[in-house]
This record gives structure tokens, C-alpha cells and sequence, in this order.
């Protein structure tokens, strides 16, 4: 074992004897400690140019995906200004709809009027109506009152003739509407028994007659009926059936006014009465 000073001059030795230095590196196997440091640079080396090359490769990618990101960017900036532009339409198409819904509401507001008060004349109108029907009525009463009036005047006169007749079938035409007669296709019907041959020589029977298809109906025409009224219409009903041949299918009085007797004779005997007034 070295004492301390042969140490010492040992290693002034091997830093100032290059001779002795490298005797003492070869005994202690430096050589192969370089060579393979030699060996480990040249790896070292190669793998710095492989990572080169990895880093310029990832350097283009790197670049490529800049400029990828760049136009990405340039596309979401045309997407960005679309949609701001959109934005904007879509926020004036708002104020838009905004004012005509604010329209609309008004027009409804004055179609809601407008309907209240449609609904107010229409109660007037059809009050007016309803005070126009009474009038009519009224006037339809005062008027066939009237023509009644006319019918018993010009009998009072002894005026009595077929102008008054057509105006008491006038008078009820509706009366006589219901039972299948038109007052204008009533007909006078007028026989003089020359002979005797139905009744008395030299008498003239009168009637009024409405003739339809195979329809015949006698009716007398009267401004008063009274009992004998009654009881002469069907004598004479039975007369004018055998001068016609032919039986009639109904019998009708048509009068302004008729007796409470001579209205009960008829029903009895099977004559229709159509009056203005049954008088007791």
C-alpha cells in the first residue's frame, strides 16, 4: 500500500508525464473506455440526426397544420361574419314582426269594436224588424178590416155584385190557400132554367165555382150569411150538381160576417165557413 507522499508524486507524476500518463491509461484500459465513447458519440450523433430529421417533419406538420389552422380560421371567420349578418336579419325580421304583431293586436282591438257594435245594430235591426212585421201585421189587419168595411158598405147599398165577390175571395185568400183554391181561378157560374127542367121555370141559379183537374167546389160568397143563406146553398148546391153532372167534392161559405146559427147549420150539414166573424 502507497504511503500519503507516494500518492502525491504518483499523481504529479501522471499530470506532468504525459509518457507515463498514457502507459498508466493503456494499463487501465482507456482505450477501450474511448472507443466505446467513440461509439457512443457516432449513436449519440445519429440519433441527434434521426431526431432532426423527426423535428423537421414535425416542423412541416407543424407548419401544414398552421396553415390549416390559418384557413380553418378563415373559414370561422366567414362562418362568424354569416352569422353575425344572419344575426342582424334575424334582428330587424324581430322589430319587424314585432310592429305587425303590435298591428295586428290594433286591427284585432278594432275588429273586436267593430263587431260590438255590429252585434248592437243587429239587436236594433232586428228590433226594427220585429216593430216592421207588426206593422205589416197591423196594416194587413187594417186592411182587410177596410175591404170588410168596403164589403158591408156596398151591400148596405144594395150594390152587391161580383167586383164585391172577388173582394171577400180577396179578402181570405190565404184562408182558401189552405184549402187547395186560388181565388183567381174561381169562376161565376150562371144557369137560366128556361124550362123548369131543375128548378122553377124561368129561374136563375148563380154560384161560384173553382173547377181543377178532377177537383169541383161550389162556394157562396156572402157579406152577412144568415140561417137561410145556409139552407139555399145547399138547395142550390144539389141543383148545379145535376146541370154539371157531377158531384161536387166540397162546399164552402165565404163570408164577411155569419149568424152563430146559421155557422152551426153549416157544420152540421157539412159546409166549410170561411169568416171574418161569427156573430151571436
Amino acid at each position: 500500500m502507497l504511503s500519503k507522499e507516494e500518492k502525491l508524486r504518483f499523481l504529479n507524476t501522471l499530470r506532468e508525464d504525459e509518457e507515463f500518463r498514457l502507459a498508466v491509461a493503456g494499463l487501465l484500459g482507456l482505450n477501450t473506455i474511448l472507443e466505446e465513447l467513440k461509439k457512443l458519440r457516432q449513436d449519440f450523433q445519429a440519433h441527434l440526426e434521426l431526431e432532426e430529421k423527426r423535428w423537421e417533419e414535425n416542423r412541416k406538420r407543424w407548419e401544414e397544420n398552421n396553415k390549416r389552422w390559418e384557413e380553418n380560421d378563415k373559414k370561422w371567420e366567414q362562418v362568424f361574419k354569416k352569422l353575425e349578418e344572419h344575426s342582424k336579419i334575424l334582428e330587424e325580421h324581430s322589430e319587424i314582426l314585432e310592429q305587425h304583431s303590435k298591428i295586428l293586436e290594433e286591427q284585432r282591438k278594432l275588429l273586436e269594436e267593430h263587431r260590438k257594435v255590429l252585434e248592437e245594430h243587429t239587436k236594433i235591426l232586428q228590433q226594427h224588424s220585429k216593430m216592421l212585421e207588426e206593422h205589416s201585421r197591423q196594416l194587413q189587419e187594417q186592411g182587410k178590416s177596410l175591404a170588410e168595411l168596403k164589403v158591408v158598405i156596398g151591400s148596405m147599398g144594395r150594390r152587391w155584385g161580383s167586383d164585391l165577390e172577388r173582394t171577400v175571395l180577396e179578402i181570405y185568400r190565404q184562408a182558401l190557400e189552405t184549402k187547395g183554391i186560388k181565388p183567381e181561378n174561381v169562376a161565376k157560374f150562371t144557369y137560366e132554367d128556361v124550362e123548369g127542367k131543375y128548378y122553377r121555370r124561368g129561374a136563375k141559379i148563380e154560384v161560384d165555382i173553382y173547377m181543377h183537374n178532377d177537383t169541383t167546389v161550389l162556394i157562396e160568397v156572402k157579406s152577412r150569411a144568415e140561417l137561410e143563406d145556409v139552407e139555399w146553398f145547399l138547395d142550390k148546391a144539389g141543383i148545379v150538381e145535376k146541370i154539371i153532372g157531377r158531384k161536387a167534392d166540397k162546399l164552402i161559405i165565404v163570408a164577411v160576417n155569419i149568424d152563430k146559427d146559421a155557422y152551426e147549420r153549416a157544420q152540421a150539414l157539412g159546409i166549410d165557413v170561411v169568416a171574418g166573424a161569427v156573430i151571436e
